[in-house]
């Protein structure tokens, strides 16, 4: 279950109070089971899947993303798997450490693993929210934020998209000033 860790670190795993917090944003925020056949189970805890494993996870959620088809308009998906075994993983994950913002909605059911979103909030100040396996997230198009993993090496997610040019980090000028 999603948690957020305000500046002072302290945190809530309420997920009412967590979605009210957000729709300030206008960041959507649910928690949906994961794949939970044994072989589903046997393929999330793996560090690294092949094109047919992707595949037969993404199979898994299909009703997830034909009802984000109908209801929001996505068109496409892939899955992402972040492992500490990736080569350039530290040049790549620097790319989003930064602040920033798409010109799509960013749009993640985390299967596995564990990231972080950092947002900026409507009066400036910064918070991040902690997401794992079950959130769904989707961040508005133009949404100031951050990605990062925290020393969890690890993250599975389904990203979805209307147009996946529009999914280009736009950095921003503004300073990170969230230090937890």
């Amino acid at each position: 279950m999603a948690r957020i860790i305000f500046p002072d670190q302290t945190d809530t795993r309420d997920l009412p109070v967590i979605q009210k917090i957000l729709a300030a944003l206008d960041i959507t925020l649910h928690n949906w089971p994961v794949p939970a056949m044994q072989r589903h189970h046997e393929l999330l805890e793996k560090a690294v899947l092949d094109d047919g494993e992707k595949q037969e996870l993404l199979s898994a959620v299909d009703d997830r993303f034909e009802t984000l088809k109908r209801e929001a308009g996505y068109t496409t998906r892939d899955m992402i798997v972040i492992h500490e075994n990736i080569p350039g993983l530290a040049e790549m994950l620097a790319k989003f450490e930064k602040i920033h913002y798409h010109t799509d909605d960013e749009v993640r059911y985390i299967l596995a693993g564990k990231g972080y979103f950092g947002f900026v909030g409507p009066q400036g100040s910064q918070f991040m929210l902690e997401v794992v396996a079950g959130d769904y997230i989707n961040v508005p198009a133009k949404t100031e934020h951050w990605f990062v993993l925290r020393g969890s090496p690890r993250i599975k997610a389904v990203r979805y998209f209307i147009d996946t040019s529009g999914w280009v980090p736009v950095y921003t000028d503004r300073a990170l000033q969230f230090t937890a």
